[in-house]
């Protein structure tokens, strides 16, 4: 059986692995086996914090609606509760966008959704 030598194939692993950790501090992107540890808890943060920026946004949205709402003399919970009332069927990030971009219609929700709450 002929010999096998397996230089090139890990020199080409060991290149794709120090280019998935460059940028990364100290040893750990120049070091093959802390590269190789540092590489994983990347990629396990980044599959994590893909999923946590889907709560981040919707904060977001939460405060740029509350933001906007407060201004028009309404509470975020008044707001809300006062649209389910009434039957407005729109999602956060809608009314964030409007509330950024289109006031005046934004005002007009606020305004059927204090005639809901009030009335």
């Amino acid at each position: 059986m002929p010999r096998v030598k397996r230089g090139v194939t890990s020199h080409h692993r060991h290149k794709r692995l120090l280019a998935l950790t460059k940028g990364h501090r100290g040893s750990k992107h120049l070091l093959v086996r802390r590269a190789t540890e540092s590489m994983l808890h990347s990629l396990s943060y980044s599959y994590a914090h893909r999923r946590e920026r889907k709560g981040d946004m919707r904060r977001l949205w939460i405060s740029r609606v509350n933001a906007a709402s407060r201004a028009e003399g309404l509470t975020y919970g008044q707001f809300i509760h006062g649209l389910k009332k009434a039957g407005v069927e729109i999602n956060r990030k809608m009314m964030a966008d409007m509330a950024v971009r289109e006031p005046e219609s934004f005002s007009s929700l606020v305004t059927i959704a204090r005639q809901q709450v009030q009335g």
